[in-house]
């Protein structure tokens, strides 16, 4: 007999995010998580009132700005650790399940292309994230109400969380299709380097010159998020090509590679615009991210070859 809940998921959803949503709500990386982060959430409000300590006040409250979200409370630190490191680092033990198995190979005899092999994994840890995150809304709320707190720095803290939540689930889903320990955290260690290095120079130059995190500050910082995020998934589809011929660069490097020269063509970026549009170095290494790993498809007008099957073995006399 069916029930109500034979169907609780959308038709729309993708196969491989409803896979991995039902996967990642039963495990305890998220359950242990969503259950602490209430309870430090109400004991962090608890203690800045309890000591009259809230955030402190910051000309340059903006999307990225990390320094105002160490500043800004215990709350806040509570938040930044459970929805931006602990949860997003999660994603490191998810390509490992699909290459280690050859799952992949099974999943891409499908209609699922490696776009939807990745971004199915991104949705499903960046959106449990992000809803960790929505049932924390009232404490924000409580905290402003109740207190002496600009919204502006609030909503700024926000949009870091989520920002920062999005580039390290990417990077870490990109780590994870490496094979060994020391191999993901290398590659997990200069992901966050340099991302670092390419988001330090535009967001500082574009504070700087226009003295405050106007509306050019916070196109840097979108973009920022846009072209990390790219760079982490695109690491982690590069990994799923099942074929790469003798003349091709392995996709993989290429995509290491770009995370080496990122921070350069961005600084350029910087420096050309006189601080004002980095945005340009991220959204063009991000457009390059893309489509560094291009899988081969024949073209349309090409008929297939025949099916190389052996003629059947007929019996003797027959």
């Amino acid at each position: 007999m069916e029930t109500p809940w034979d169907n609780d998921l959308p038709e729309r959803f993708d196969p491989m995010t409803v896979k991995e949503l039902r996967q990642n709500l039963r495990r305890g990386s998220f359950v242990y998580p969503f259950l602490g982060i209430q309870l430090l959430a109400v004991l962090a409000v608890a203690a800045e009132f309890q000591i009259g300590r809230g955030g402190e006040y910051s000309e340059y409250a903006g999307m990225l700005h990390l320094g105002m979200l160490v500043k800004s409370g215990w709350f806040w630190s509570v938040v930044s650790i459970i929805c931006m490191v602990i949860m997003p680092l999660g994603g490191l033990i998810l390509m490992g399940q699909e290459l280690e198995e050859g799952n992949h190979e099974l999943l891409l005899l499908t209609k699922l292309n490696r776009w939807k092999v990745v971004l199915g994994k991104f949705y499903t840890v960046w959106g449990l994230c992000a809803l960790t995150f929505v049932s924390l809304l009232p404490y924000v709320v409580v905290r402003y109400l109740l207190g002496s707190i600009e919204w502006w720095r609030e909503a700024s803290c926000s949009l870091t969380v989520l920002g920062g939540s999005a580039i390290l689930t990417a990077g870490a889903i990109g780590a994870s299709s490496f094979r060994g320990l020391g191999a993901r955290i290398g590659i997990m260690v200069l992901f966050i380097a340099s991302c670092a290095g390419a988001c330090v120079a535009p967001l500082a130059a574009s504070a700087s010159v226009t003295k405050g995190c106007g509306i050019w500050y916070h196109i840097n910082a979108v973009s920022a998020v846009i072209c990390y995020t790219l760079l982490g998934l695109s690491m982690a589809r590069s990994r799923l090509r099942l074929v790469v011929h003798a003349y091709e660069v392995k996709p993989s490097w290429m995509i290491v590679g770009l995370l080496v020269f990122t921070p350069f063509v961005v600084c350029m970026a910087t420096a050309f615009t006189v601080g004002f549009a980095g945005f340009v170095g991220l959204l063009g290494m991000a457009f390059v991210a893309v489509y560094a790993d291009v899988t081969p498809k024949a073209p349309k007008w090409m008929t297939a070859p025949p099916p190389n099957v052996p003629p059947p073995v007929l019996p003797e006399g027959a």
